[in-house]
């Protein structure tokens, strides 16, 4: 679970509901079956429109890549490569063979399997390359999604406000129910705008945040691969791959190799 987007809805909506009710209102007030099916509606058949529809059946699972952080271990899959690496330096390509079925990425897989069965450096390269640009386009169709809601829920949200003001203004022989009417006619403004704010927009930059560094995940992976191949010194190669890590992780990853050495040095 990802702690930083549970607490950030939770929280944006809690201080929503709490200055309200804070300032006299009461929660009730805030529950306007009309004005949602106007924001909600209005917004999930908007945003419909400017996509596919099995792109948009998938939103759940998108909720969940948001919710859900999938860590991908970036200083884990440069050990792996590494160790092959050694192997591949060792006994050649083919000898890596049989570490195939210990790996559970398919791009990694599928990448190293090309590469045993003598594909051209060049054309592997491309395949690879090509595999992630993809990859990343479909990332960003998604992106797209939640972006084109939060543009959407703000103008759906000023329709329900103003086809409220509309029937409060055809009926206008009631003085005393009118400034009641006119606050809930602003509850879909309220809708919609919050809703923007809080899921579509925050969730659509959490999804470009987790592409980001899902790309430079495979990247990495594609530089292992194609540097596996090249016949590179392991060392080298791991250096290398270092560099896809952030300065503090790259430090970690280098005082847990001194650990190893002194644990491993003979004695």
């Amino acid at each position: 679970m990802d702690l930083a987007t549970v607490i950030g809805v939770v929280g944006a909506i809690g201080s929503l509901i709490a200055a309200f009710v804070l300032d006299g209102g009461t929660v009730s007030a805030l529950l306007q079956p009309t004005a949602a099916l106007i924001v909600f509606g209005g917004t999930i058949g908007a945003t419909l429109t400017t996509v596919t529809l099995r792109d948009f059946l998938g939103i759940g699972k998108y909720f969940k890549v948001a919710f859900i952080h999938k860590d991908l271990n970036i200083p884990s899959a440069i050990q792996q490569l590494y160790d092959i690496s050694t192997i591949a330096r060792r006994e050649g390509l083919l000898g890596m063979e049989e570490k195939l079925n210990d790996i559970n990425n398919v791009f990694l897989q599928k990448g190293l399997q090309s590469a045993i069965d003598g594909t051209d450096p060049e054309l592997l390269k491309i395949m690879l390359e090509t595999e992630v640009a993809y990859m990343e386009g479909r990332h960003e169709a998604v992106v797209r999604i939640f972006e084109a809601a939060g543009g959407f829920a703000p103008t759906m949200g000023i329709i329900g406000t103003v086809m409220g003001l509309v029937h409060v203004l055809a009926n206008l022989t009631d003085v005393n129910a009118l400034g009641p009417k006119i606050a809930t006619a602003f509850i879909a403004t309220l809708y919609g705008v919050s809703t923007a704010n809080i899921l579509w927009l925050p969730i659509g930059s959490k999804l470009k945040r987790r592409n980001d560094e899902e790309i430079i995940y495979y990247e990495m992976l594609t530089e292992g691969i194609l540097s596996i191949q090249a016949g590179e010194n392991p060392n080298i190669l791991r250096q290398k791959l270092l560099t896809f890590l952030s300065p503090r992780m790259r430090t970690n990853a280098a005082q847990l190799d001194d650990a190893v050495a002194v644990n491993t040095a003979p004695v």
